[in-house]
């Protein structure tokens, strides 16, 4: 069979689609994660925030610059554990006057208060990709047991920077004013709901 020049760039294309996934692998089975020692990679990691606004809308921000580590034992997840910590000033919403509203002491008090920290204390699986994690959260200096429901998404050599990447999502939702941050209750919701993308890197 003869190609002509037109046909010889999408044939090129089209072989060069055809590899493209040797080189790019990802699992989406928990259980077939590289076991070992992870740490948190903050660019690709993000912790959101919705709150229900005055009755009319369903208000939402994001945390960034995330760091911490996860040891995971793909074999025996409920020795898994994880310890991340969310720098408050990082905090981004819409507007960037009450981005610098809610570090203020009226708030979060980033000055005072400059992390939030979470800790597991136990995982518990449900089903192959999914695990129920408790731990401590302290926020605004106080520290209350916490429960994440978290999903696997899936794990691979990053086609990009080469490294081992493993990745979750996580939800929760929490009491604000259980950790001392009470402006505005009940008018801006007392309910934070959480919804937590996590990429952790290999580390050996």
């Amino acid at each position: 069979m003869k190609l002509s020049l037109l046909s010889l760039p999408a044939a090129a294309l089209a072989l060069g689609l055809t590899a493209a996934p040797a080189s790019a692998q990802v699992v989406t089975n928990a259980s077939q994660v590289q076991s070992g020692a992870y740490a948190v990679e903050p660019g690709h990691t993000q912790v959101g925030f919705s709150v229900l606004h005055f009755g009319f809308t369903n208000y939402q921000g994001v945390f960034s610059n995330v760091s911490g580590t996860l040891h995971l034992d793909a074999k025996k997840p409920a020795e898994s554990t994880l310890s991340v910590t969310i720098p408050v000033s990082s905090v981004q919403t819409t507007s960037t006057k009450l981005d610098e509203e809610l570090k203020s002491d009226q708030w979060f008090d980033a000055a005072k208060f400059p992390d939030a920290t979470f800790v597991s204390t136990s995982v518990h699986t449900n089903g192959h990709n999914d695990a129920t994690v408790t731990g401590n959260l302290t926020l605004h200096g106080v520290t209350k047991p916490e429960t994440l429901k978290v999903h696997f998404i899936g794990a691979g050599v990053n086609a990009l920077d080469k490294k081992y990447t493993t990745g979750f999502e996580a939800t929760a939702t929490i009491k604000r004013s259980d950790f001392g941050v009470k402006m505005y209750v009940p008018y801006v919701s007392d309910e934070v709901r959480l919804h937590i993308a996590g990429a952790f890197e290999k580390q050996d």
